[in-house]
């Protein structure tokens, strides 16, 4: 237990955390990936009234544990075994998405925004 909590920066967590949900609020939005991986995913781009709360609140629990993995990886200085990881987790991703029949775009742009909010959470802790 002492791995996980042992020169943790929490401010760096929520940080983190929080500008990863923004990144994707960004990332999925008509403006820059959405509209096309809405198509790609088979599901219909609504209005912000209508966002699904349960997944939005999965969303913040997954991104705070994922910024919570990083720091400690970056606390025990193991920024490769924090690459490699995301690479597995994101390969994995493809994987579960070809099987519910989302578009290559569909795909790429979920991989993508994974691979940039990891990115921008280890920004993070390297400021932080």
């Amino acid at each position: 237990m002492e791995e996980i909590t042992t020169n943790i920066s929490w401010i760096a967590i929520i940080v983190g955390a929080v500008l990863a949900f923004i990144a994707g609020w960004l990332w999925y939005s008509p403006k820059l990936f959405g509209k096309k991986w809405a198509e790609g995913s088979g599901v219909e781009m609504n209005d912000a009234s209508s966002m699904p709360m349960g997944a939005m609140a999965a969303q913040v629990i997954g991104l705070i544990i994922v910024a919570w993995f990083v720091a400690a990886m970056a606390a025990q200085n193991l920024l490769l075994t924090t690459i490699l990881a995301v690479i597995g987790f994101t390969i994995l991703q493809w994987s579960g998405n070809s099987f519910s029949g989302k578009s290559s775009y569909a795909k790429l742009v979920d991989a993508g925004y994974w691979l940039v909010s990891v990115i921008i959470m280890i920004a993070v802790q390297g400021v932080l």
